[in-house]
């Protein structure tokens, strides 16, 4: 008999990872290609394509199910993305109908902050955490709360926002509404926006010089450090986690915020055991979507 595995899709807004997943979490083959500017229907068919050639490449094993971290705004009660902002014409989108309708199996659909945090939760830095709260500092800030193996989801199933939270009131405006929140403080493009002397520079490109002794940069990250530290004070005195994993292109450059962080951490308080918190960077890297889609159905086959 073949063996049993499952699919955990990736898709953002540049990308479409998929990867087939064996029951111990092993990652059997990945493949991935550009969707970006494709549109739903060709994308959806790119999809379903990516997914046939990965199961070809295993030798047709038997497909549990199809999980996917994707991008939001979403609706995952009814399986619809809705997001035009970072896939164009992608809005009301039944990506779980379609993929059911052509695999006949479960279809499963998450933020892509959830995904990637359920990754870790199973196979990543936080194994087996009973709370797990993960942070994804990229071009955005993506924030997920792991209960026991369980994505942590607000009213008619809503995913928190804590990169929204608010820090600074005098801060810039944000798309949300908001100004000062900590996406538009410390986000890969918040920070490449802060910087007015050094044209075309992106956050990498600051960090760098921020190690060489720029003083401009240095400013900035520094900056960029203490409001870091702000959102991670308030993430632990909210839901004091067993494991915060951190990932994303920005906390490649974490030896620029972690000492700012260690250093407020230290602050005697009495009410909150921060000592007790583990902060570890994320171990699965741009796979940890994979390993979280793929969580979503095997999770549920036990």
């Amino acid at each position: 008999m073949s063996q049993p595995v499952a699919i955990g899709v990736d898709l953002g807004g540049t990308l479409v990872r998929v990867g087939v997943f064996n029951l111990d979490g092993q990652l059997l083959c990945q493949n991935e290609t550009s969707i970006a500017s494709v549109g739903p229907v060709n994308g959806l068919s790119l999809i379903e394509h990516l997914i046939r050639e990965s199961l070809d490449s295993v030798n047709f094993p038997t497909l549990l199910g199809i999980g996917i971290g994707c991008t939001g705004p979403l609706d995952t009660i009814r399986g619809l993305i809705n997001n035009p902002y970072t896939l164009e014409g992608w809005n009301n989108i039944p990506i779980v109908e379609r993929l059911n309708t052509t695999f006949n199996v479960p279809v499963r659909l998450e933020n892509d902050a959830d995904a990637a945090a359920l990754g870790e939760y199973w196979q990543g830095a936080g194994r087996d955490a009973k709370r797990l709260y993960a942070v994804t500092v990229g071009t955005g800030v993506g924030t997920s709360l792991i209960i026991d193996g369980k994505i942590y989801r607000g009213v008619d199933g809503s995913h928190p926002e804590g990169g929204h939270q608010l820090i600074d009131p005098n801060g810039p405006e944000c798309y949300c509404g908001h100004r000062g929140c900590w996406e538009s403080l410390i986000s890969g493009s918040a920070i490449s926006n802060q910087a007015k002397s050094m044209p075309t520079m992106d956050a990498r490109s600051i960090a760098d010089a921020a190690r060489t002794g720029d003083p401009a940069a240095i400013a900035i990250m520094q900056k960029a450090a203490r409001n870091f530290s702000l959102g991670i004070i308030n993430i632990i005195s909210f839901f004091v986690p067993d494991v915060l994993v951190l990932s994303g292109g920005v906390m490649k450059s974490s030896d620029l915020f972690l000492p700012t962080l260690e250093k407020a951490l230290k602050t005697p308080n009495p009410m909150v055991p921060f000592d007790r918190v583990h902060i570890l960077p994320a171990t699965l890297g741009y796979y940890a979507g994979l390993y979280g889609g793929a969580y979503m159905i095997l999770s549920e086959a036990k």
